[in-house]
């Protein structure tokens, strides 16, 4: 009979970890995709990780609840990862307006003075969050889990929970670089900032129920919408700091909603094109950490030790990720 409990016991605690496992996994690979993966924060400070989790991993958390509890998809993931990105960039780093932000001239790319911030920072960094550190994640660490994918990770104290740490988050890293820059947005930047974000949000959901219907058609292999993924993002995170840059990102990501639009509505689109997509971006970062490494004046062999170890985690996790999603399909 105690043998008996015991079993159980030991069950019931397994369930718990496996029903963990997903959030405490997107908590964390958000801002290692985000900022470490890319290169943006050196490995000699992973200690930071913890300290940065609760605003992106919240964020990438409870956009994916909110998502997955009112039965929506991806283009409502996509528009509150937007949102999401404007908001980090606007109103908490302040990034998109602080001229010298850690040190680097953020505002002559493609100036605009009125609003006071580059029109091609603004793209790269709203949609870079909503891409990588948003869309690419939840897309991965989903796919680990193929069973639960469309269904909620926490109840409502969870929900909570996490909506709590995203705010904490936030602040915190508010008042870090309050403290480190020494500058505030000015209030109608501020203002229409969240008038923008709340409006990404009212899009979001306004959208979010809408799908085209299926026809028969032929859907591309996974490995060729990897493909191109991958080639697409790479043009975008490469594409000039001028304004023929940001006409350039500007196509590229027509282009690429087009393709994906098209592409979805074949009944052949499953799991396995959506984890390609993912992984060709996931890819681009891989590479790109490396190349902003050696932009950011990195010379260092132990921050080309951390491209290594990032980079061979990324390719791992996504190999790792295939191998779930094909299996779930056999």
């Amino acid at each position: 009979m105690e043998e008996k409990i015991v079993r159980t016991e030991n069950a019931q605690r397994q369930n718990f970890w496996q029903r963990l496992a997903p959030v405490i996994g997107l908590f964390f690979l958000s801002p290692l995709v985000g900022e470490y993966l890319l290169g943006n924060i050196s490995i000699q400070d992973i200690w930071a990780l913890p300290f940065l989790a609760p605003m992106y991993g919240g964020g990438a958390l409870l956009i994916r609840e909110v998502t997955r509890r009112t039965g929506r998809g991806w283009s409502t993931i996509i528009l509150l990862g937007l949102a999401y990105g404007l908001l980090e960039a606007g109103l908490f780093d302040q990034s998109l307006f602080n001229p010298s932000f850690e040190g680097h001239d953020f505002q002559s790319a493609a100036p605009i003075p009125a609003l006071g911030l580059s029109a091609y920072n603004a793209l790269a960094f709203i949609v870079g969050h909503a891409v990588w550190s948003i869309s690419v994640p939840i897309a991965i660490i989903e796919s680990l889990v193929p069973e639960r994918k469309t269904v909620p990770w926490v109840g409502k104290v969870g929900f909570l929970v996490i909506g709590v740490l995203y705010l904490i988050g936030s602040f915190f890293v508010f008042s870090d670089l309050q403290s480190e820059e020494q500058f505030l947005a000015s209030m109608p930047q501020l203002i229409s900032t969240a008038v923008v974000a709340v409006a990404l949000i009212g899009i979001a959901f306004a959208v979010g129920r809408l799908s085209l219907p299926k026809i028969d058609k032929r859907t591309p292999k996974p490995w060729l919408v990897g493909t191109l993924s991958f080639i697409i993002s790479g043009l975008f995170f490469g594409a000039s700091e001028s304004w023929l840059g940001v006409a350039f990102k500007l196509l590229l990501i027509g282009l690429m909603t087009v393709l994906v639009l098209e592409w979805s509505r074949g009944r052949e689109w499953n799991e396995t094109h959506q984890l390609a997509l993912a992984g060709g971006a996931l890819l681009t970062y891989a590479w790109g950490g490396f190349i902003l490494t050696t932009l950011l004046g990195r010379t260092e062999s132990v921050h080309l030790i951390g491209n290594v170890i990032f980079a061979t985690g990324a390719i791992m996790l996504l190999i790792i990720a295939a191998r779930k999603t094909r299996k779930s399909y056999i």
